[in-house]
């Protein structure tokens, strides 16, 4: 026995009986008769149809309707004057619709609403005007599709599970809401104009796609959730906007922000390419999962991986007023964007390293001392003909950018951490902005070797155990010449001889030049005394000693290049522990 309520209109009630269903059809009866529509004698239902004209409201909430009793009301309402089916008010709440639904071509001077609906089959609003709301909240729909709509008011969803929905060229006056809607594959807004708010919350799907889309009042977008992916395609934010989605993929290319933004997002990758930011927006990872203070709990969310927030691309946008928190730029591409050097980064942001380990460049091993690099440089390497492996691929039909290209790019992100007082970060973008210019094929061969000799003596200043390595090396190699040319083999004594020039005896003070050293050459007492004088060559003094003409040549080169070795050293340590005051 059916024991469901009566609806709250005067229904049809066919098929009601003490057995089975006490309440029967629940179709709204059509006046002055005693049955819904579905259930009217054909000639009750001609009749009824004969006698609406353009301009009628129709009420036939929880009517079924074929195809062919929907064709045949809008028919009896079309004005010839426009050639548009012309209606007061439309209800159609809790109707069941059989067939595909199609309203072309029809004007609605009142609401159109469709609360508790079923469609069975696609649903088609093209062409169509309202000048009140269009209410959908709790409708089954299969596919619903409008096409160069407009409604006055609001277009609401809420609640509703739709397979999948389509808007094309459609202006909404009033407020969007899809507040709990669930679409079992995704919804698409296309050339669509939203006046009001557009909420929603609590909105789950496969896919989410707004493409020229414009939002002139929406304060709040989200929380929603997205499996696959989520566009924002050249869309236009005039209003002050929270945007909160979790979503594997989300695209803001050519998104125009006419105010502030903020973006909170997980499992996100981000493709921000030109953008165009008026006014500040931050994008942040959100730490947990989203609260829905409409339901009182928390957005539910499938396994989708890892959940923290990926920036693909920042090409074209103008960086002056961006704010990245613990964003993941490991696959950022930095190349063509304005201000970079005025990007903000907070929180943890890690960018790809290095190759790790032991690699092979052709038949030579090389080890890749740890530091922060661009994906673009990860590119270009990886591309070369002699590149060792380890470095990351270009994205198949990407572009590959040659150093003279990305020399600027961590220029500016160098700028941006030094103003940012962070210089451990600014010493790896100056070690990559020197790499890039020592590859870079527009520089003069002196310079070249010149970039080429500070980066394998010091890595640019920025690498203390290669300076220091290449200073014991060089102070060795100065103890050992040293020890075999630099020393006599004893110290010359002064001679003292009298002569007498015009009548008067003068006294000379002589001392001969050392001479080359013989014999043993390489004892402890030589090695001290070669010690001696390289550890006052490091610190640029002269030792005292007495040495030959080419321990002379030897100390002088080692007073030069020493000391210059130990302040590459000492730069590099520094700019590994230094913070901004």
């Amino acid at each position: 026995m059916t024991t469901s309520a009566p609806p709250d209109w005067p229904h049809c009630g066919d098929g009601a009986g003490p057995g089975s269903d006490l309440v029967g059809c629940t179709g709204r009866k059509v006046e002055p008769y005693t049955n819904c529509l579905a259930h009217l004698s054909a000639g009750d239902r001609a009749a009824y149809l004969s006698g609406l004209e353009p301009g009628f409201s129709v009420d036939h909430r929880g009517t079924l309707l074929s195809a062919e009793l929907l064709d045949g009301i809008l028919a009896q309402l079309k004005d010839p004057d426009t050639n548009q089916a012309r209606l007061g008010e439309a209800r159609f709440d809790r109707a069941r619709f059989t067939d595909n639904v199609r309203f072309i071509d029809v004007h609605i001077d009142g609401n159109a609403t469709f609360t508790g609906a079923t469609f069975h089959d696609d649903a088609s609003f093209v062409n169509i005007q309202v000048e009140g709301d269009a209410l959908f909240n709790g409708s089954t729909v299969r596919h619903a599709t409008f096409n160069r709509a407009e409604i006055s008011g609001d277009l609401r969803f809420d609640g509703a599970p739709v397979e999948w929905a389509d808007f094309q060229s459609v202006k909404i006056g009033g407020a969007l809401e899809l507040c709990d809607t669930h679409f079992t594959f995704g919804v698409n807004f296309n050339d669509v104009h939203i006046g009001g708010n557009a909420n929603l919350e609590a909105l789950s799907a496969q896919w989410v796609s707004f493409t020229d889309t414009v939002f002139d009042r929406t304060s709040h977008l989200g929380p929603l959730l997205c499996t696959s992916h989520f566009s924002l395609l050249k869309t236009e934010f005039k209003h002050a906007v929270i945007i909160e989605a979790a979503t594997p993929s989300l695209t803001c290319q050519g998104v125009h922000w006419s105010a502030t933004a903020a973006l909170r997002l997980r499992y996100a990758a981000v493709d921000m390419s030109d953008a165009f930011l008026e006014y500040p927006v931050s994008v942040a990872f959100n730490s947990r999962p989203f609260y829905l203070y409409g339901i009182g709990d928390d957005l539910e969310e499938p396994e989708m991986g890892s959940d923290s927030v990926r920036m693909l691309s920042l090409r074209g946008v103008d960086a002056a007023h961006l704010t990245l928190t613990d964003i993941d730029l490991t696959e950022c591409l930095f190349a063509g964007t304005i201000h970079l050097d005025q990007l903000r980064l907070e929180g943890a942001y890690p960018m790809l390293p290095v190759p790790s380990g032991l690699r092979w460049h052709g038949w030579l091993p090389i080890h890749w001392t740890s530091r922060r690099t661009l994906a673009e440089e990860h590119h270009w390497r990886a591309g070369r003909s002699t590149a060792s492996d380890g470095w990351a691929a270009a994205p198949v039909n990407s572009e590959v950018l040659k150093p003279i290209a990305l020399a600027p790019v961590y220029r500016q992100l160098r700028k941006a951490f030094e103003d940012a007082k962070h210089e451990p970060g600014a010493a790896d973008f100056y070690y990559g902005e020197m790499e890039m210019r020592r590859h870079a094929d527009d520089i003069p061969g002196a310079e070249r070797a010149l970039l080429t000799a500070y980066w394998l003596l010091s890595g640019y200043g920025l690498r203390a155990a290669r300076a220091i390595g290449w200073l014991i090396a060089a102070m060795l190699t100065t103890i050992t010449l040293m020890m075999g040319f630099g020393l006599p083999n004893e110290a010359p004594r002064q001679e003292i001889v009298r002569e007498k020039v015009d009548g008067e005896w003068t006294t000379i003070i002589d001392k001969p030049d050392p001479k080359n050293p013989t014999g043993d050459r390489f004892n402890k007492e030589r090695f001290e005394e070669a010690l001696n004088v390289t550890l006052n060559s490091v610190v640029f003094r002269s030792s005292g000693e007495d040495l030959t003409k080419a321990g002379g040549y030897i100390e002088m080169a080692s007073r030069f290049l020493e000391p210059v070795l130990l302040g590459f050293a000492a730069l590099a340590i520094r700019g590994r522990v230094k913070r901004g005051s």
